[in-house]
């Protein structure tokens, strides 16, 4: 029973924003699932369910990876929609962005976790991205510039 309501459960926040343990208890029970708050909280402990930022602005819970599924989506927004230019010296790619965008443009990068990427240095609007060869370099530009396609 207990990996039947799991599965359940991870339906339900797959498909609907619930932000309490009560909201979920409610919805197990619109499923026939009969549940205690305590088993909720149990359940939740068990599949590691966290609180993620909802499209509309609230918390719901979600799973680590969808949790960061979503940031990702968030982070690469930010970083097409504040990317100037991108140009390459050596081994190292330039980035321009928007005034007081390029941590953030910075934080994607770093999050992509590329193996070519060394690491990346962020000022208000720059930043240097050092990727380990200069042969590499061509490839990492391309792959930014298909983010910034789409």
């Amino acid at each position: 029973m207990k990996s039947i309501r799991h599965a359940m459960i991870l339906e339900i926040i797959e498909n609907k924003d619930i932000e309490t343990q009560s909201e979920l208890a409610e919805e197990l029970q619109k499923h026939g699932v009969k549940v205690t708050q305590a088993t909720v909280s149990r359940d939740i402990k068990d599949l590691k369910l966290i609180k993620a930022l909802s499209e509309n602005g609230g918390y719901k819970y979600a799973t680590a990876d969808r949790a960061e599924k979503g940031l990702s989506e968030r982070m690469i927004r930010i970083f097409t929609e504040s990317v100037l230019s991108i140009t390459a010296a050596e081994n190292i790619i330039v980035i321009k962005t928007l005034s007081g965008s390029g941590s953030a443009a910075a934080e994607t990068v770093d999050s992509l976790h590329w193996p070519e990427i060394i690491g990346t240095l962020a000022g208000d609007n720059t930043i240097f991205v050092v990727v380990q060869t200069k042969e590499k370099v061509p490839g990492v530009i391309n792959r930014f510039q298909a983010m910034q396609r789409g």
